[in-house]
């Protein structure tokens, strides 16, 4: 393969200088990863060379301003050579002082194990699980080009930066970075510059072992442009950059380097991947670098003042930025105060007022009420934004009226993510991480068992993603059991931070896209049904209001103050538990039903409401169409005084209605074993 000649004006460096600053990265994390006795120093060390070119050269950022809109975007996918990136942030200026480089991997430290954002100055996305930062940085930039093209006007580019990144192997052995490579492909997703560490080692040893594809053929086909040179040599690296700068086509480079670099005996090899070089290989490999053997974390004073330009010039190139769009405000000011509200988070005011309600009495699925709050708030919200794994019929995740975006138009508003969950989720990450922009993605609940890697690390991150899921039960039906989730929901409410909403009607459908769209410290689930359900009159005697939806579980209906016993339930199965307790009404007894579609929201109210609604002492039924793990908490573990009527097994296939007559999920059977929680015999 050819590449184009360096076309940017650099200063020459002197060789031997260039050798001590890349030294100086290499050293760092050898030191950091022995401090901790713990770590990966083999990828920081044979990337160094090519990670300076990146960061001295080309990425445009400002360290004394991490969060700056413009910057260009670094995602280490391959996370577990942290140290390289920490030596980075270090160096640069960013806030992250040298004791912290220290403390790598220590308690309370900014340096953890694997990068986390919002953790540390200059993160951008927590990656460690391999392929996720992969798919992050398409999202990233699918979030640059979408604003771009929205807000971007002739002579006032303002949104306009790459995203890059240092991928591994393992990356490209992972099927999430397989699926965004994909879509980045047949996106023209031109701002992606990927350098990927071709050292040929894991964990286990060479890579031949169980990885003997053609990379190159592979992303050829996916349509990126793809190099191939000697990561060790920095003009190589910048020509390489330069030429993937140049190409309409999103950009992988295969860096060839040398895992563990100028360690004598464990350089090239898997020893220098997963463990401290040890103190004896440590000094061989400084006296080898000719690196002075003392002190530990050792910084040239000329290196630390060649990287700390990076400091001054990340302030020039904001200044430069500011002026341009003062400019492009007065030039265009109202399309400018949108971006500027966009990029800040700001949601438009009474956007609250578009959430449509729905008439009492019609029957509506879940997910077509949800499709009509969604066209509703897209009317409002400009930067709501998203689509569907190959089900957007089914989910209805479709903005009626907006284009498609394509590889030719970033302009539309809904996103054709094809069958790729598990980039999807990956991509959503990205998205909400570059800011700007509020995703969405839906497919099958049960599907996400493909990307539920991604959706952890959503919620680890704290960014707000919001989950269409439809089909949500065995209520799916004639699909059968490969496509009713069972499990689903319960593991969802398994992951810290994640915020699951199973909505009983319509107008609690219409209450959980409101929560959805305010919470922004963490991902959302709509667990959303296929089948019909009535919409509750809510102005009835007995029933409490579909705004309680916020406090994650409410009185949904009772007939008395001092219930006899109390009802449970969520999403499609709250009809059931009603029906059951009319049942037990029409016999004199006092009852109560509690919808709880959000187990984490009711969590965070305080002990009074919780006692309030579920108080102690009266027996209590629980009802879900899914397995009864966790309902314990509710109901309790003594079945004289609460039972949980679930399914503990997988579905069937055949019509709804039948499946739940079969499994016992009718008023009547509810009601049958409830008799005798309610009379305590």
């Amino acid at each position: 393969m050819t590449v184009s000649p360096v076309t940017q004006t650099v200063q020459d460096l002197d060789p031997v200088f260039e050798a001590k600053a890349v030294n100086t990265i290499r050293m760092l994390a050898a030191d950091g990863v022995q401090a901790a006795n713990s770590g990966h120093p083999g990828m920081p060390m044979g990337m160094a060379q090519a990670a300076f070119v990146l960061w001295t050269r080309y990425m445009r950022y400002s360290p004394k301003n991490p969060a700056w809109n413009n910057r260009d975007r670094f995602v280490l996918s391959a996370g577990h050579g942290s140290m390289l990136l920490y030596s980075l942030l270090h160096l640069t200026g960013f806030d992250l002082p040298l004791d912290e480089l220290k403390n790598f991997r220590q308690w309370g430290s900014k340096t953890p194990g694997h990068p986390e954002v919002h953790h540390t100055p200059g993160v951008e996305t927590t990656t460690g699980p391999l392929g996720q930062g992969f798919a992050n940085g398409v999202g990233m930039a699918i979030a640059e080009r979408w604003l771009a093209e929205n807000y971007n006007r002739d002579g006032f580019q303002v949104v306009d930066h790459y995203t890059y990144a240092i991928v591994s192997d393992g990356d490209l052995m992972e099927g999430v970075a397989s699926e965004a490579a994909s879509l980045a492909g047949h996106l023209k997703l031109s701002k992606i510059i990927y350098l990927y560490d071709d050292n040929s080692i894991t964990i286990d040893g060479k890579t031949d072992i169980s990885y003997t594809e053609d990379w190159a053929k592979r992303f050829d086909a996916y349509g990126w442009h793809v190099q191939s040179i000697d990561g060790m040599d920095g003009a190589a690296v910048a020509a390489a950059i330069e030429a993937a700068k140049a190409d309409p086509r999103p950009s992988i480079i295969g860096c060839r380097t040398i895992i563990g670099y100028g360690s004598p005996k464990k350089a090239g090899t898997s020893k220098s991947h997963g463990e401290a070089l040890g103190k004896d290989e440590l000094a061989a490999t400084k006296a080898n670098l000719g690196w002075p053997a003392e002190p530990a974390f050792y910084i040239p004073d000329d290196v630390l003042a060649y990287f700390r330009q990076a400091v001054d010039r990340g302030a020039a190139d904001e200044a430069e930025y500011n002026k341009l769009f003062e400019s492009y405000s007065a030039a265009h000011p109202e399309t400018a105060a949108e971006l500027c509200h966009l990029l800040a988070g700001d949601l438009p005011p009474n956007w609250e007022a578009a959430i449509p309600s729905f008439e009492a009495g019609k029957a509506a699925a879940t997910r077509n009420a949800g499709g009509t709050v969604l066209n509703a708030l897209a009317k409002v919200i400009p930067n709501l934004i998203g689509g569907s794994a190959d089900l957007a019929g089914s989910n209805k995740t479709d903005i009626s009226g907006a284009k498609d975006i394509s590889g030719d138009d970033f302009t539309g508003r809904n996103f054709r993510f094809g069958v790729r969950e598990h980039g999807m989720g990956g991509i959503l990450n990205g998205m909400s991480l570059h800011g700007g922009v509020i995703p969405y993605g839906g497919t099958f609940l049960t599907f996400t068992d493909y990307m539920r890697g991604s959706m952890r690390l959503a919620a680890l991150m704290g960014i707000q993603v919001i989950y269409v899921m439809t089909h949500d039960s065995i209520g799916l039906g004639e699909d059968g059991p490969t496509h009713q989730p069972i499990e689903h929901v319960a593991a969802l409410r398994a992951i810290p931070g994640m915020t699951v909403i199973r909505p009983a009607d319509a107008n609690e459908t219409a209450e959980a896209w409101r929560v959805a769209i305010s919470h922004r410290n963490g991902p959302v689930v709509l667990a959303l049904t296929r089948q019909n359900l009535a919409t509750v009159d809510r102005s009835a005697p007995g029933f409490g209001p579909a705004s309680d939806v916020a406090k994650g579980g409410y009185v949904f209906y009772e007939n008395g103050g001092n219930p006899d016993i109390i009802f449970i339930s969520t999403g499609s199965e709250v009809e059931i538990a009603y029906d059951a307790a009319k049942r037990l009404e029409a016999e004199g007894k006092s009852v109560r039903v509690v919808s709880l579609p959000s187990w984490e929201l009711f969590t965070a109210q305080d002990a009074a409401y919780r006692a309030a609604v579920l108080p102690a002492g009266v027996p209590k039924v629980a009802v879900e169409a899914g397995t009864s793990f966790g309902w314990e908490r509710w109901v309790g573990n003594d079945p004289s005084r609460g039972i949980i009527i679930g399914i503990d097994h997988f579905g069937a296939s055949a019509p709804y209605e039948r499946i739940y007559k079969e499994y016992g999920l009718t008023g009547e059977a509810v009601a049958e074993k409830a008799r005798g929680l309610a009379t305590g015999d």
